[in-house]
């Protein structure tokens, strides 16, 4: 009897976590856009890039990356939901700072960021 009130409340406890984890994922907003500007400079060049995600539970359209100085990727039509596109700055970009854009009025300006280097790593 003992044992079988353990097991209840363990399974109890694994169903609630397990609630909680999907509930948080969930997106909250309509439209949401999430940005991410990546800027790796090594000792003979740079890598960078930058990944675009809609987090929202619409689609969004008119999806613009503006690298800045005039530099910018093609419409995107349309981003369904949950969907991620990938993006690499073309070369001679000040890579300051990238302004993403999309219908319903959505703006988002996201400062490029840098990877720790740790000593002995390839980069560093």
């Amino acid at each position: 009897m003992r044992l079988a009130f353990i097991v209840a409340a363990a399974v109890g406890i694994v169903a609630v976590a397990l609630i909680a984890m999907f509930a948080s994922a969930l997106p909250t907003k309509d439209y949401d856009l999430s940005v991410d500007a990546l800027k790796d400079e090594q000792s003979l060049y740079t890598n960078s890039r930058v990944i675009v995600k809609n987090i929202g539970r619409l689609p969004l359209t008119n999806v613009l990356v503006d690298y800045g100085g005039g530099q910018k990727e093609p419409v995107i039509p349309v981003l369904q939901p949950g969907k991620t596109m990938n993006f690499s700055p073309p070369e001679g970009v000040q890579l300051d700072r990238v302004t993403v854009t999309a219908e319903p009025g959505i703006e988002i300006v996201q400062p490029y960021r840098s990877p720790i280097k740790l000593p002995g790593m390839i980069g560093s």
